[in-house]
């Protein structure tokens, strides 16, 4: 089977290999995969890949060989997964709590563009607690994460306001509910939960637009700049706010996809989905979604995507 593996080249980041089609172990299901959908922290992986580095953990396909423990879809049923690694290939070994069953009216495509992005945008707001009639600030707000906490937020009652690099990656957020902002420095605060994800210069400005006894939800470092606090810069702002560390990983994940899965189905979340093209456009997509020239999400199809 064709599986793309890395290059370690900026320019084509990775290359078609043909490799065996792998074995499930008796809690896996395998998988033919339709769709693929790429992560921007993917692409900073490649940059340096480490030695046996399989990218891919965003996919949709149908399962053509149960688990043999009995656990998970059966054989023939149309699935969104979320595996640790290995996801760019043409079959892909999946463990059944990694995997949610899909109705006829989500295409792999959509399915796609779900896993990652979305349970970081589910689990990221479980963090940040209870949102009705609170004020929220969003920073890195254009990608695949940001247009799923500013859909979901909104739907629960947060008042939102979402800072993209340019009004053009803020248009769909606008639509969405959101108030945009294109620096953090214009936010007009104070708010009850800033979910930062940029650091740099961006987190300290973040921090002192939340209301006294706040919560900052630091979950990302798009900017690749490390940030600095200075302690008594911090006695000037904002007294008793709590700073969380948050990060998404950590399987089972089928609850949060099927979760995932049923609000699409009801029509209360859109996947925005920047760019579809076949998978031998993989390294060219990846190069543009590094560069920042993809809104939301980008899927590439293996073939026979419904």
């Amino acid at each position: 089977m064709h599986r793309l593996i890395p290059t370690g080249k900026a320019a084509r980041p990775v290359a078609f290999a043909q490799v065996p089609q792998p074995v499930p172990e008796p809690g896996e299901a395998l998988i033919k995969v339709e769709a693929i959908a790429l992560n921007r922290g993917e692409t900073f992986l490649l940059e340096r890949p480490t030695p046996g580095l399989l990218p891919g953990k965003d996919i949709a396909g149908l399962v053509v060989q149960a688990a043999a423990d009995g656990s998970g879809p059966g054989i023939g049923t149309r699935v969104v997964g979320h595996p640790a690694q290995g996801g760019w290939a043409e079959y892909a070994a999946v463990p059944t709590h990694s995997l949610a069953a899909l109705p006829d009216s989500i295409d792999s495509v959509r399915a796609a563009a779900l896993p990652l992005a979305g349970i970081t945008a589910l689990r990221l707001l479980r963090t940040a607690g209870s949102l009705a009639g609170r004020r929220v600030l969003l920073t890195g707000a254009s990608g695949g994460v940001g247009h799923y906490v500013t859909e979901l937020a909104v739907g629960a009652g947060a008042e939102l306001t979402a800072v993209t690099a340019t009004p053009v990656r803020g248009e769909r957020l606008a639509e969405l509910g959101a108030t945009v902002v294109h620096e953090v420095a214009a936010a007009q605060g104070p708010f009850d939960v800033v979910l930062e994800s940029t650091g740099g210069p961006d987190l300290p400005i973040a921090l002192s637009k939340v209301r006294p006894s706040g919560t900052l939800v630091w979950f990302g470092q798009a900017s690749r700049t490390p940030a600095t606090l200075d302690f008594f810069q911090l006695l000037g702002g904002p007294e008793r706010v709590t700073i969380q560390h948050f990060h998404y990983a950590g399987a089972p994940y089928g609850s949060d996809l099927a979760a995932l899965v049923r609000l699409v189905e009801e029509h209360r979340l859109h996947p925005q989905i920047g760019r579809v093209t076949d998978w031998a456009q993989t390294a060219d997509a990846l190069v543009d979604l590094r560069e920042r020239r993809i809104r939301g999400k980008a899927v590439l199809l293996t073939g026979g995507a419904r």
